[in-house]
């Protein structure tokens, strides 16, 4: 491999920020300062195709010490790992929280998504823009959703640094903001996961029963509330047997494909090439989905756990968390929680002394709603571009660095602990009979208790709504958040499971229930719709390059005309929303017209 390097050199800072993560440099090549400097060579082949996974942690390494990446910083990492610069600098350019332009050491992300956007995200954005203008240190950004969809509008202060130091405003007003940006050690506290739980206590609850309940950061507390019962039951049963049971209980993907799990493990744990890998995708960048960062945050252990079962299950001795770069406190709580189960015999060399070796590291996104695609995210991992792969090969056959791998989101992994604390026959009773157990519900916007509900599947959406004390003058509901689509007031006795709202011409997604009211201009909120996918396209094909494009210049035309005049318009959007969903690659370009379209067919949005 031939690597071309600029004159650029990193500052000190930079460099003990790279060594901080790599150690020190062994070679002249790698920057070691010796007097028997030989540049001719550097260590490569496997050993080097091997360290590429490090260069997305390399990159959060300097961002997160100087605010922003430099030329010369970039290159030293590449020495570091003997990436291309030019390939590295694709890696970083690709991610919205990091920078390769000089910026301000503090950087006050602002959300401008659905939720915020309702709750008048557009005014806070202006007024913190006034008071923070030039020469005020502080970096201000307008973000997607930042998982605080709960407490909206909300923002989100990094500081540069070592350490880093963050702080988060929600719900947001232009002081709290501005002193989150301008002093992030001196703004109030969040408030703990348990206020986003307004069920939180309830004596019915499976997966949320802990939060609000235990202390999250307590080991202790965890198992005298039923924590690593179900790890032990694992472990009595066999690998083959809690695979059995998760397949007899129904329970199927929640990030919204609704693939069975049992099936994807056993093909997985069946595959004769090692090593095998368990990935938990914890990137939920979905506008108006949070419910996976209150449960990292209120029951972080309740994931440590599910995660060692399922490698357990599919003979994996090595899982990779995936969690968004936006989400510090829930970073700060699995941090703790891994090395408190590492500490205890619950991971490592010897799991609870059954002689099962199994440990999880975490790694970091930086704000790209495309790695939530799982081979976008295996890719990410790897020190790539986080763009999705073609299938097949499908990951339980190639997946993460090329092995057979395990892919679930958050709420899936954890729905393993109450199948096997009350097997497969009593969990499969909760729900229907073709969507099994209890599910999360994202409830955002206009409704009065904003937070994460537990029901089980069947419930209808109007009786989620009442939950959530939902407003008068009801305009719309989105299920699925962006990439899913609007029902009318009129249909909220649709039955939130699969196959229901499947019925019912919409999707349940992940879970999200965002709720307008006609306070909200709805073709301004399907512009920022088309905004968001236009941003996330990680233009790899070209249906969902251009689409996402043309969807977004059709609507912002369609907003400046009426009748005959946007009709033309309205038939272009539908060509180009067919193109995209018959021949984008991955799920974002697949989706990205179904909103647009069920607001123009179900609610008359342009009429």
């Amino acid at each position: 491999m031939d690597l071309h390097f600029g004159d650029s050199k990193p500052t000190d800072e930079e460099r003990a920020a790279v060594d901080a993560l790599l150690g020190p440099p062994e070679s002249s090549w790698e920057g070691a300062d010796r007097s028997d400097a030989d540049l001719r060579w550097a260590r490569g082949g496997r050993e080097a195709r091997e360290r590429r996974d490090l260069l997305l942690p390399g990159l959060h390494a300097v961002n997160d010490r100087i605010g922003w990446i430099s030329e010369g910083a970039l290159d030293y990492l590449c020495r570091r790992l003997t990436v291309p610069p030019a390939e590295a600098y694709g890696v970083a350019t690709f991610y919205a929280m990091f920078s390769v332009k000089p910026r301000p050491a503090t950087v006050l992300h602002v959300c401008t998504d659905l939720a915020c956007a309702a709750a008048g995200a557009s005014e806070l954005c202006a007024g913190v823009e006034a008071r923070l203008g030039l020469g005020s240190g502080v970096s201000v950004e307008r973000s997607p959703c930042l998982g605080l969809c709960e407490r909206a509008p909300a923002a989100l202060a990094v500081k540069a640094g070592d350490p880093v130091r963050t702080a988060v405003s929600a719900p947001a007003t232009v002081e709290s903001a501005v002193l989150a940006g301008s002093a992030p050690d001196s703004a109030p506290e969040e408030p703990p996961a348990a206020m986003a739980v307004p069920q939180a206590g309830d004596s019915s609850l499976v997966l949320l029963s802990r939060v609000g309940v235990v202390d999250p950061a307590s080991l202790d507390d965890y198992r005298a509330h039923g924590g690593y019962t179900a790890l032990r039951q694992a472990f009595a049963i066999g690998p083959a047997g809690v695979i059995r049971e998760v397949t007899d209980a129904g329970l199927v993907g929640r990030g919204g494909a609704a693939f069975p799990t049992g099936r994807k493990w056993q093909a997985t744990a069946s595959q004769p090439d090692h090593p095998h890998y368990l990935v938990c995708n914890a990137d939920e960048s979905e506008p108006g989905t949070f419910k996976d960062r209150v449960v990292m945050e209120g029951d972080p252990y309740s994931l440590v756990e599910a995660m060692t079962i399922a490698g357990y299950a599919v003979g994996a001795h090595k899982g990779y968390l995936y969690l968004r770069g936006e989400y510090p406190r829930a970073l700060q709580r699995l941090e703790h929680a891994i090395g408190q189960a590492r500490a205890r015999g619950l991971l490592g060399d010897d799991v609870l002394g059954q002689g099962y070796a199994f440990d999880i590291e975490i790694r970091r996104g930086a704000g790209a709603y495309i790695c939530g695609e799982e081979t976008a995210l295996f890719n990410s991992i790897e020190g790539y571009r986080g763009e999705p792969r073609s299938k097949p090969p499908f990951p339980v056959e190639k997946g993460l660095f090329g092995k057979p791998t395990a892919e679930n989101n958050v709420e899936t992994l954890v729905n393993v602990l109450p199948v096997l604390t009350m097997g497969a026959p009593a969990y499969a009773a909760i729900g229907t009979g073709k969507s099994t157990g209890p599910k999360l519900f994202c409830v955002s916007g206009s409704v009065d208790r904003p937070g994460i509900y537990e029901l089980p599947f069947g419930a209808t959406l109007g009786e989620l709504l009442e939950l959530a004390g939902v407003r008068e003058r009801l305009r719309a509901v989105l299920l699925g958040g962006a990439a899913g689509g609007f029902v009318r007031p009129d249909e909220l006795d649709i039955p939130l499971t699969f196959e229901g709202t499947r019925e019912a011409g919409t999707t349940l997604g992940s879970g999200v229930v965002l709720a307008f009211d006609d306070t909200v201009p709805l073709p301004r909120l399907l512009l920022r719709i088309a905004e968001f996918f236009r941003d996330e396209s990680c233009g790899q094909c070209v249906p969902c390059r251009v689409g996402t494009v043309r969807q977004e210049e059709a609507l912002h035309r369609i907003a400046e005309r009426t009748g005959a005049e946007a009709a033309g318009d309205i038939a272009l959007l539908r060509e180009v929303g067919r193109a995209m969903r018959d021949a984008s690659i991955c799920g974002l370009g697949q989706t990205a017209w179904n909103a647009v379209e069920s607001a123009i067919d179900r609610l008359g949005a342009y009429e």
